[in-house]
């Protein structure tokens, strides 16, 4: 029921307010009733993206920009989401990108059945504590059967890497180019990962840059073995390709600083101007020198580079940067080996970063320089091209989910088969598992059951296959212990998807499987939903100005 806020009066008929005027509340069923529905429209916007054949959205802003995509949490984050528990859903995919990077799209799909399976339990009468409590214990057996059946892979095998990174990239756009991007991000994370003592990798994806660029097309996307910065060389007559570069790293400006206090110098001879003038640019040219003098041949600067400077240094031979990000700087000290001074004087030749070339290249209508051929860089970039900015746009968001998915394989050597495959035994055990249980929790782990078969099914119905088929063939396939048996969309049957080579990390899925539990927990624990009134607009001073402008409105 609804109500306005006018829940008793006094023996004298005088209302008792308790809420603020204008605030409306829901309670009971209605107000579960209105979360499940809100929560099970955000799923139902997703659904159709999932798996490889899952179709694309394409969102416009308030600005007429577009964005088309078929990334769960993207889709989420672009659309402006008003119910409230309708935002608890877009909180969970922005949670799973964050922490795994991919399994967005299920992590909604897999939350919006487990409410709509629960609102049906609900309309028979089972305490929503009680669901909650099932579906808890669900989950927690789901991720221990998951954690016993999942492989076990030698931890920086590229051969697994490379499956892992070309299952994520295959649902997406770019999925024809999936073989070569992959190699791409497996490359990439090896290069940069830390090998620890006992044999395992730490890996800081931050390292990994990735730049876009539209024009050519995705399958020009590069690996760059160290740093691409996206400035020009500050000065005409400096070289624009340096082989054998030896980089000084500077954090401090090449120019004459000024004084921190008002001064004034009274000049009242044309020479003593001539000689103050001439005073800077000796100081300016004794910094040139002194990078010059430690063996540099190539200068990145976060700040700024004065004329006189660039001149010097143009003089010198030297290749300069200026106002490059720190982010950047960070990068490339890890990249080249150099160190980022802070001050001039300090700097020596063991603190210039080594590159086999740092060359100025034109990409579309911007100019770039790149530093490449480092010798072991701890930080690389992917330069990624596409027709067009949309594509370019898109193909980022892929390369960085299948970055995050191999990021996640190396630190967590554990995988399970694709394509819905996981789902479908997870099913089948919890449904055993139900019939353990005493009274109505085990209603609630069956639907958590039922909610699990939903992927899959989802999966082949965005690929034109008939659910009831596929769910009949999983649970026959997966009743005789064929354990990974799950969608192959391209063949449009059920399939074998360990022989195809289709591959999750271990902690994707069992990300997905907490995540959704936990937000379904919290929506389906609500009651009540209290909404406070609009405040109304102040009203405006009157007088004054421009007439009478007083008064509500």
């Amino acid at each position: 029921m609804s109500t306005t806020a006018v829940p008793a009066v006094t023996s004298t008929g005088q209302p008792v307010l308790i809420l603020k005027e204008g605030s409306s509340q829901s309670k009971g069923r209605e107000a579960q009733r209105n979360n499940i529905t809100a929560a099970s429209l955000v799923a139902e916007i997703v659904k159709s993206s999932l798996g490889p054949r899952g179709m694309d959205k394409m969102l416009v802003d308030t600005l007429g920009d577009v964005t088309i995509t078929n990334d769960g949490a993207t889709i989420l984050k672009e659309i402006d989401v008003q119910h409230p528990a309708a935002k608890m859903m877009v909180e969970i995919s922005k949670a799973t990108d964050s922490e795994v990077g991919d399994g967005t799209t299920s992590t909604v799909v897999l939350a919006g059945s487990l409410l709509e399976k629960a609102g049906t339990l609900i309309d028979k009468e089972v305490h929503p504590t009680i669901i909650v409590d099932g579906y808890r214990k669900a989950a927690a057996k789901a991720i221990e059967e998951l954690d016993s059946f999942a492989i076990r892979v030698e931890a920086g095998d590229r051969s697994w890497l490379s499956k892992i990174a070309k299952t994520s990239l295959s649902t997406k756009v770019v999925s024809r180019d999936a073989e070569h991007l992959s190699g791409l991000v497996v490359d990439s994370l090896l290069q940069v990962a830390d090998k620890q003592a006992d044999g395992s990798y730490k890996v800081d994806i931050d390292n990994v840059k990735v730049e876009k660029k539209p024009g050519s097309s995705v399958q020009d996307t590069q690996l760059i073995k160290g740093i691409v910065v996206d400035k020009e060389v500050v000065h005409a007559g400096m070289p624009k390709r340096v082989e054998k570069a030896k980089i000084a790293l500077v954090n401090t400006a090449l120019e004459i600083e000024k004084t921190e206090f008002d001064a004034k110098i009274n000049i009242s001879d044309p020479s003593q101007m001539k000689a103050f003038l001439d005073e800077e640019a000796r100081m300016l040219k004794a910094m040139v020198d002194k990078v010059t003098s430690v063996g540099a041949n190539v200068v990145v600067c976060q700040k700024g580079i004065d004329d006189i400077a660039q001149h010097y240094l143009a003089k010198a031979g030297v290749l300069a940067v200026r106002r490059v990000k720190m982010s950047d700087m960070e990068k490339l000290a890890k990249a080249t080996g150099g160190r980022v001074v802070t001050t001039l004087e300090e700097m020596a030749a063991s603190d210039l970063g080594q590159a086999a070339l740092v060359e100025e290249r034109k990409i579309e209508e911007d100019k770039w320089v790149f530093v490449e051929g480092c010798k072991n860089p701890k930080a690389v970039t992917i330069l990624i091209r596409g027709g067009g900015q949309r594509i370019v746009d898109e193909a980022e968001r892929s390369v960085h989910d299948a970055v995050m998915t191999v990021k996640d394989t190396l630190e967590t050597p554990a995988v399970v088969a694709g394509a819905g495959a996981p789902e479908a035994e997870l099913a089948q055990r919890l449904r055993k598992y139900a019939d353990s249980l005493p009274g109505r929790e085990q209603l609630a782990v069956q639907k958590f059951a039922d909610s699990l078969e939903v992927i899959p099914l989802t999966i082949a119905e965005n690929a034109g296959m008939s659910p009831l088929d596929v769910q009949v063939e999983l649970s026959s396939a997966h009743g005789q212990g064929k354990l990974w048996h799950g969608v192959d969309t391209r063949a449009g049957k059920v399939a074998d998807m360990e022989s195809k080579g289709v591959f999750e990390p271990l902690v994707v899925k069992e990300q997905v499987i907490k995540s959704a539990t936990e937000a379904v927990s919290m929506i389906l624990r609500i009651d009540d939903v209290i909404a406070a009134g609009k405040s109304k607009a102040p009203p405006m001073p009157r007088g004054g100005g421009g007439g009478d402008m007083g008064g509500d409105y």
